[in-house]
């Protein structure tokens, strides 16, 4: 509220200007960014408020925008609902908070029965929204098996992904991403995926806090090790629910089943004619380390990629 007072200037009446707008709140998905531990460190946000509005109708400067960088694949969740709010899904997808509204001077409020008004307006806040950020990688092809399947093997043979590749559980403690390059123009990414174990949707392991990463995938490559103790097809049949329990449409993506680690079998004839007649679908014999069964395999990963989905 301010009135103009000069010199010579009778009644100069009100000249209060109005108040900045609050500047807004965006997440935008880079590549250049890969994880979301940067908003474990903080996890309160908050864009520039708009500034006051001065004499003379100076009304006050906007504020700034506060813009928050984050992987591509990142999904927002209302904390309190679950709602999805938005899918940044690829290089520049952004989401907006809307700062508050700048108040009114009391020029607004002139008029010919009130000559000289003392009121005006204070701005609105902005929207305020606490949200949960989750994300879940972009991959066409997604590795399953359980712990020591040949996953990791398999990705650095066939992709420049080096993940850190032992015999013993858990060797992969997080994602990795590869890209299989074809021939010219023709690729595709892969994720291996850390190993599950049975109960894994229930929490076990460490392969609940990741069921979600082969969420995006067009197709699975479900890799079967030959030296299974409990028998090969029975740990494709555990692995199968862990996934219908997480979500049930997981299952019935295209899956290409692999029996992994042929080289410690003498002959894996009988192995793969039962991990056929269980899947109802060709088993592709692999050791990857030899180089075996790995072209057949990415001939089929291309070809089933490039098929129409229905």
């Amino acid at each position: 509220m301010s009135f103009r007072r000069e010199k010579y200037v009778p009644r100069g009446g009100p000249d209060g200007g109005d108040g900045g707008k609050g500047g807004d709140l965006i997440l935008r998905a880079t590549i250049r960014r890969n994880t979301l531990v940067d908003f474990r460190r903080n996890r309160l946000y908050a864009a520039q408020r708009g500034q006051n509005g001065q004499g003379n109708r100076m009304a006050g400067a906007r504020g700034e925008a506060l813009v928050l960088d984050c992987p591509i694949g990142t999904v927002v969740f209302d904390l309190d609902t679950g709602e999805v709010l938005a899918d940044l899904d690829e290089d520049g997808a952004s989401w907006r908070i809307e700062g508050g509204s700048g108040g009114l001077g009391n020029p607004h409020f002139k008029s010919a029965r009130n000559r000289t008004p003392r009121k005006s307006t204070p701005g609105k806040l902005g929207v305020e929204h606490h949200i949960r950020l989750e994300l879940k990688l972009l991959a066409d092809v997604g590795l399953l098996g359980f712990p020591n399947a040949g996953k990791s093997t398999l990705i650095s043979v066939i992709s420049a992904a080096r993940p850190r590749v032992a015999d013993y559980p858990f060797t992969t403690l997080v994602p990795n991403l590869g890209v299989v390059r074809v021939d010219h123009g023709t690729s595709f990414v892969v994720a291996d995926i850390p190993g599950l174990i049975e109960g894994a949707s229930d929490g076990a392991g460490l392969g609940h806090q990741f069921l979600r990463h082969v969420e995006r995938c067009k197709v699975y490559v479900h890799l079967v090790s030959a030296d299974a103790e409990e028998g090969v097809v029975e740990r494709w049949r555990t692995l199968n629910r862990e996934l219908s329990r997480y979500a049930a449409h997981l299952a019935e993506r295209p899956q290409i089943v692999v029996l992994s680690k042929t080289d410690l079998l003498e002959d894996a004839t009988e192995a793969i004619a039962k991990l056929e007649a269980a899947a109802g679908s060709p088993v592709i014999g692999l050791s990857a380390p030899l180089h075996l069964g790995t072209d057949t395999l990415i001939r089929r990963i291309l070809s089933v990629i490039q098929t129409p989905a229905d």
